[in-house]
């Protein structure tokens, strides 16, 4: 076996061979983007007849139902894997009944996207109270005015079911409980749903770069989901949870932010031999539109980058805001 130190050396050995043409870049690259890897966000708005843009992430929109249908069609047309819906009810309560509605918002969307695109792509749901309660946590509130856990896993378990009842493809649990993924999977199996697939929400850090997703859902919350999401410093964490979903019957894990924890990323993906999903959240998406509408980077260039950094970390799932638009620029 060769050792480096007998490795040709310049001028014998000149790597830029490789880079002199496009089709030469093309056959030598080693980590390859395609539609298939990429998942778009869509959410649905009760209560409007036209679809508004959030301000704080240009070209997203609350979309109406004939235009959540639209949005769909549009992202299966180009190749994206999947599809992560989010419902922002009108009205909100300390339990969030709304999550658990059989004809609540998500599970409107969730009956409308399946019937529109049908097996063409993954439609997931997001199970996470935070859209309905009006405090705004994941999870419902204890008589001390802490997220009570055990109470809130029941919650979220009842939602996953209706989800699963309304058509999801895969169950993505986001509140960050402990011991969500384990109680969901004993609801959805004891409901007639053993087929349905659970992404955790497994690494999901308590990051400053969700601000603009809150504009997004129209955000109740008063203070900051410290007390449960991860510490940013923390590494070792990360695997711990990891593996507490895989132990509770996880099938897929996710790192959350995507582009500020790529060492998470990378991590995982070594660790596990399940799909890694890494969620490109929506203060990434507003820090690379805010400063190429000011003329300083090349907005498509960066994106791409962006992208290929994450999948190149060891993603194979990227939940991305652009997932639908640059699916169409990436070479098939």
């Amino acid at each position: 076996m060769s050792s480096h130190s007998s490795l040709a050396q310049f001028p014998v050995a000149r790597p830029r061979r490789l880079r002199r043409t496009p089709a030469l870049r093309r056959l030598a690259t080693e980590t390859r983007l395609h539609p298939s890897n990429l998942v778009q966000p869509l959410f649905l708005r009760e209560g409007i007849d036209q679809p508004r843009e959030i301000s704080s992430m240009p070209g997203v929109f609350q979309h109406t139902r004939e235009s959540l249908r639209k949005a769909a069609a549009e992202a299966v047309s180009a190749g994206v894997g999947g599809l992560l819906l989010f419902g922002i009810p009108v009205e909100k309560d300390p339990l969030g009944l709304g999550a658990t509605d059989p004809d609540g918002i998500l599970q409107v969307a969730l009956r409308d996207v399946v019937e529109e695109v049908g097996d063409a792509t993954v439609v997931i749901g997001d199970v996470n109270l935070d859209e309905y309660t009006d405090h705004g946590h994941t999870g419902v509130l204890g008589p001390d005015g802490d997220v009570d856990n055990d109470a809130s896993i029941e919650r979220l378990a009842d939602m996953a079911v209706v989800q699963a009842e309304a058509g999801a493809h895969v169950i993505a649990p986001s509140a960050m409980m402990d011991g969500q993924v384990g109680r969901i999977r004993e609801k959805l199996d004891a409901a007639g749903f053993p087929h349905v697939p659970i992404m955790g929400y497994s690494a999901k850090y308590a990051s400053a770069f969700y601000g603009p997703f809150r504009d997004a859902v129209e955000s109740s919350l008063k203070g900051n989901r410290r007390a449960y999401q991860q510490v940013p410093g923390n590494i070792r964490e990360s695997l711990r949870e990891v593996d507490l979903d895989l132990a509770e019957g996880a099938d897929f894990v996710m790192v959350k932010p995507a582009g500020a924890y790529l060492d998470i990323v990378r991590l995982v993906a070594d660790h596990v031999d399940v799909p890694v999903a890494a969620y490109q959240v929506s203060g990434e998406y507003s820090m690379i539109e805010a400063a190429a509408a000011k003329g300083w980077l090349d907005r498509d260039q960066v994106v791409v980058e962006s992208l290929n950094s994450i999948r190149r970390a060891g993603a194979s799932i990227i939940i991305s805001y652009w997932a639908t638009e640059f699916a169409t620029r990436l070479e098939r």
